[in-house]
């Protein structure tokens, strides 16, 4: 390598030694870090609390102080905790793990946050069902809100602890829900100088990694205690505008900074082939001008954009004819390997339907409470499914009797100690086992594919395993919605026969549904989301663009793409997402936009210059 070459793939290093001089106890500097895709931000931000370890992490020690660190998931979290080896002196959460270790245990003035609010928020409610339609929809609603916010006021004083779990549904007259822990937490930092001074105490250096998406609430309210703590607090942003893909995000952050501010700023793309960084910078240009650079040792890459009808009978199919197409533009076969390559869906629902766990899905999916639990793989209900029943039918199909008998022994009620111990018949104890076994294996015989409630039913009469509380018959569905309205408990009613509904549609579908299921919330599928793969990289990548399937009203690659009339901020929201998709690639970006009009498509991205002509491909290759 030439000495050119390596200080070209070298030259953002001053910006890690800008942000190093900021983070001195004696004399603290807030700074914004400007980091593109693919500059290696996250490296950057553990070079930091490296040097701030070596430096002061005796210091910081002796006076029981941390270095906070908040970043968007659990699984940044624990990355970031890893690479420091988990070092006692860095202190890295989420923004609700973070919020609530800041008023955890404040209960009284939680609850007179509650009351002003909630009485702000029911004459809110009220003024708008004076405003709007009786009889409507939307005025069911808000009566409903009123009821329920009403009775939650007259409830306060009987709550002594408040009680708040990041990952949680968090349902409970004692628990908080997500948004008013953010705002609670922002509002008692603008509003209690001695909250300010807790935080500085404990966290002399907080460093807010992905700072474009964290909450404009809580932004705003750390930059007032930075204002008022400038000489013992640093405040340190990392981040992109242009990957700012979540609403409630500060607008504008990092510009018109308070003047003691350092502005370091990193252009070097460790991450894409040459072809897809043009790709991005045209994609910003119009935005904020920034250029990325690639590194000297930068492949050319390929880029291909696949523009096919919106009423294509089988996507799935035009999909593979795109990857085959890419596998024989770049003599990559690995295109062709579902497993080698990364496919970015608009919504968890398109991979379902992909993967073939459609059902399931969107039988669970429609209630509020089943998402978060569903989307990651801990709901109950659906963990009884794929941690104690698909375990045992795999076993059984692969002959392995010695894997399903320790299935059985330790999950099953039927051989726990305190049921052979004092079982007056072990022998008969252990047959009874065996027979529920076989009853249960027995709906897959002669290749049936029984369903969840059909699997349920057989070990419900079995007692082979134990049901899930969710799973029980508890809600009663001829209850009378009228009787109990005057009470304020409506809201309740609705949702416990929302999910009797729900449970009953997804006891329905095929168990087989459960193995794709589990492979996609594991992370192993080669699907995932356009939101999700934010901070990762992958060599392939496929990003699947699709508006009506999506069916979302937040996004638009149509309107993006000229293929419908602009008009609205969801081309600017849907251009970041767009820019954050195409920045995973490490060799290859294949683009797949289903439109209605696709010729449209191909003239206003050729115009715009994002693509030559050769790389735009109407309709399916080979087709």
């Amino acid at each position: 390598m030439t000495a050119a070459s390596m200080i070209n793939n070298d030259m953002d290093s001053s910006a890690d030694e800008e942000i190093a001089g900021c983070l001195d106890l004696s004399s603290p500097k807030s700074f914004f870090l400007f980091a593109g895709a693919g500059s290696g931000k996250t490296r950057s931000l553990v070079k930091a609390l490296d040097h701030v370890r070596r430096t002061f992490g005796e210091t910081l020690r002796f006076r029981g102080q941390r270095v906070g660190v908040i970043t968007y998931t659990n699984a940044a979290c624990d990355e970031i905790n890893r690479r420091l080896e988990f070092d006692s002196t860095v202190e890295v959460s989420t923004i609700h793990s973070f919020a609530w270790s800041l008023i955890s245990g404040l209960n009284h003035d939680i609850r007179e946050w509650l009351r002003t609010n909630l009485a702000a928020e029911i004459e809110e409610l009220k003024a708008l069902e004076a405003k709007g339609r009786s009889g409507t929809k939307a005025s069911a609603e808000r009566i409903s809100k009123i009821a329920s916010k009403g009775k939650r006021l007259a409830n306060l004083n009987t709550v002594r602890r408040f009680v708040y779990s990041p990952t949680g549904d968090n349902r409970g007259r004692d628990a908080l829900n997500h948004s008013e822990v953010i705002k609670i937490s922002a509002t008692f930092l603008q509003t209690k100088p001695i909250m300010q001074s807790i935080l500085v105490g404990r966290y002399p250096i907080l460093l807010i990694d992905e700072s474009q998406d964290t909450n404009k609430l809580l932004i705003d309210a750390l930059f007032t205690v930075q204002s008022i703590h400038r000489e013992s607090f640093a405040l340190g942003l990392l981040g992109d505008m242009m990957q700012r893909i979540y609403s409630d995000g500060k607008e504008g952050l990092g510009q018109n900074l308070p003047d003691d501010w350092a502005t370091p700023g990193k252009r070097l793309n460790h991450r894409c082939p040459k072809r897809v960084i043009g790709l991005i910078n045209k994609v910003r240009q119009t935005v904020d001008g920034q250029e990325q650079i690639p590194r000297s040792d930068s492949a050319e890459g390929w880029v291909r954009l696949f523009v096919l009808p919106g009423d294509t009978a089988d996507k799935p199919a035009a999909e593979r004819a795109v990857a085959q197409y890419m596998a024989e533009l770049t003599g990559d076969n690995d295109w062709t390997s579902s497993a080698a390559c990364k496919s970015l869906i608009l919504e968890h629902r398109m991979a379902a339907r992909r993967m073939g766990f459609l059902e399931m899905f969107v039988a669970l999916h429609q209630v509020e409470s089943f998402r978060t639990g569903l989307l990651d793989g801990s709901l109950p209900l659906v963990r009884f499914f794929s941690e104690q029943i698909l375990p045992l039918v795999r076993a059984q199909q692969l002959d392995d009797r010695f894997a399903v008998a320790r299935i059985v022994r330790e999950s099953s009620p039927l051989l726990s100690g305190d049921k052979l111990r004092y079982a007056e018949d072990q022998t008969m104890q252990l047959r009874h086992a065996r027979e529920a076994i076989s009853s249960l294996l027995s709906l897959w015989h002669t290749d049936a594919s029984p369903t969840f409630g059909e699997i349920l039913g057989n070990i419900a009469a079995s007692g082979l395993f134990a049901v899930p509380e969710a799973l029980r018959p508890t809600v009663d569905r001829d209850v009378s919605l009228s009787a109990v309205e005057e009470d304020g408990e409506l809201d309740e009613v609705n949702r416990q026969t929302e999910k009797a509904k729900a449970i009953e549609e997804f006891l329905a579908a095929p168990f087989s549904q459960i193995e794709p299921y589990v492979t996609y919330v594991s992370g192993k599928a080669h699907f995932d989301t356009h939101q999700g793969v934010k901070g990762l990289e992958f060599p392939r990548v496929m990003v699947i663009m699709d508006d009506t399937e999506a069916r979302g009203f937040l996004f638009s690659y149509d309107k993006l793409f000229g293929g419908k009339e602009a008009g609205d901020t969801s081309v600017e929201s849907t251009r970041r997402l767009f820019y954050v998709t195409c920045s995973r690639a490490e060799n290859s970006l294949a683009l797949v936009a289903y439109s209605i009009q696709p010729d449209r498509v191909r003239q206003f991205v050729l115009k715009e210059g994002w693509f030559e002509s050769e790389e735009v491909i109407v309709g399916i290759p080979g087709h």
